[in-house]
């Protein structure tokens, strides 16, 4: 009987590789009777050695990948360098655009304390206004400005969210073989995914999707776009990124225009990154999430209640109030559809990573499907520290889920769900490893 152990495994690590075969010398054929694989969990341990590289190691896990499906191999996320708290954004928002309206200012108060918002990043800075003063002025032509700020400052987050991604997963970026990029902040040919490749080193051949102006929703979308890559090109692996910053929206306020104050309020600028790949390598990947099953969907005839259109002073967007209840009255249909590919029944039974794309729309959610106030805790989190950065922030929030997981007991099965103009519905259902 031979037994191998593999010992270049940390005495913490439960991954163990154990052969176990009869050699039947008499006929000196080989018999194997046992070749087991066991693992618990492929979390990744790191331990900086010498040059500051991480040797990986893989601890304790509850469940294995399902072979052929798409999985998390890591995440990233960056933001500009201006971090803005709730409290000192009315201040500096009117006197930023030179506006003295008391009664605007009211309102933005109020806003502000309703978002639930603590704290955001932004691009827009004292600095730019100097350099841009026609930025806060009203009816300026200043798309050229704007796409000045936006274009650049999208490709650097986006680049500082994909290193330390892929620092995570601890690959190289020679085996990265798709990029999907996601943003609604930037326009022009060639695209931020091409510079994005270009100053990460990935080959000349990798394959680059660009998904333009999705809004919200984007996120979910990068990742089933994803999923569909990995899944269908054996060994891939895909690197996904989102980028967005409120430099095309920003403008002074005006009463004719009540969007921009919620604007104003409620989103922020930023970057995340996630490395997808179906039958992760042992000991070198840590999947922590599986993308089992993904649906997107629109509602016929709202397609006005979430606008967008470009002009020659930046982006204007609306925002109709019926948002919510139009999610609110076919969340649950959308919901047991994904469900029901798992067999499963029980909203409770689930994780949640709902991208939050306002208090408003995460209670009724909650309300509608009889969360426990818990489930959510992770889409509020986000929120409260990052604001809502559009595409970005499902990632945000499933880094948040990763933690939580760990814990002994956490759910299985999850969904991810993300709403945007169409009114579209994107979700995916998820399962933690």
């Amino acid at each position: 009987m031979l037994l191998i152990l593999d010992t270049n495994l940390s005495p913490r690590s439960s991954l163990a590789l154990v052969y176990i075969s009869l050699l039947c010398d008499a006929s000196s054929i080989k018999f194997s009777l046992y070749q087991t694989i066991f693992f618990l969990n492929l979390l990744k341990m790191s331990k900086t050695i010498g040059n500051g590289a991480s040797k990986h190691y893989a601890t304790l896990t509850r469940r294995a990948p399902t072979p052929g499906k798409a999985t998390i191999l890591a995440t990233g996320k960056a933001f500009p360098s201006q971090l803005v708290p709730q409290e000192c954004l009315v201040e500096g928002y009117m006197r930023d655009t030179k506006c003295d309206d008391a009664s605007i200012k009211e309102k933005l108060e109020r806003l502000c304390k309703t978002t639930t918002v603590k704290t955001r990043y932004t691009v827009m800075s004292k600095e730019i206004l100097e350099k841009y003063p026609e930025l806060a002025t009203e009816g300026s032509p200043t798309i050229k400005q704007r796409l000045e700020i936006a274009n650049p400052a999208v490709v650097e987050m986006a680049l500082k969210a994909s290193i330390a991604c892929i620092n995570e997963w601890g690959g190289s970026v020679k085996d990265i073989t798709h990029v999907v990029y996601v943003s609604s902040s930037e326009i022009r040919l060639p695209g931020g995914d091409l510079y994005l490749a270009s100053q990460l080193g990935l080959r000349n051949d990798v394959g680059r999707v660009m998904l333009y102006f999705l809004g919200c929703y984007g996120g979910v979308t990068g990742l089933r776009v994803a999923k569909d890559i990995a899944e269908n090109n054996p060994g891939s692996r895909i690197l996904l990124t989102t980028s967005e910053t409120t430099i095309l929206g920003f403008r002074p306020p005006n009463k004719a225009r009540p969007y921009d104050l919620v604007g104003a309020a409620l989103f922020g600028d930023g970057a995340a990154a996630v490395i997808i790949g179906a039958d992760p390598v042992i000991g070198k990947e840590s999947p922590f999430m599986e993308l089992s099953y993904a649906v997107q969907q629109f509602l016929p005839g709202t397609q006005n209640v979430i606008d967008g259109r470009l002009s020659e002073e930046g982006i204007n967007f609306k925002l109709g109030r019926d948002l919510p209840q139009k999610i609110e009255d076919n969340i649950e249909e959308f919901c047991r559809k994904l469900m029901s590919k798992a067999g499963l029944t029980e909203f409770n039974d689930l994780f949640w990573a709902v991208h939050p794309g306002g208090p408003a729309i995460l209670n009724r959610l909650e309300s509608n499907l009889k969360l426990n106030t818990e489930k959510l805790e992770c889409s509020r989190r986000a929120l409260i520290n990052y604001g809502n950065v559009s595409s970005n922030t499902i990632v945000y929030v499933l880094e948040y889920m990763k933690e939580e997981l760990k814990r002994e007991g956490g759910e299985e099965w999850g969904l991810a769900l993300a709403f945007g103009p169409g009114i579209t519905f994107e979700g995916i259902l998820l399962r933690s490893l």
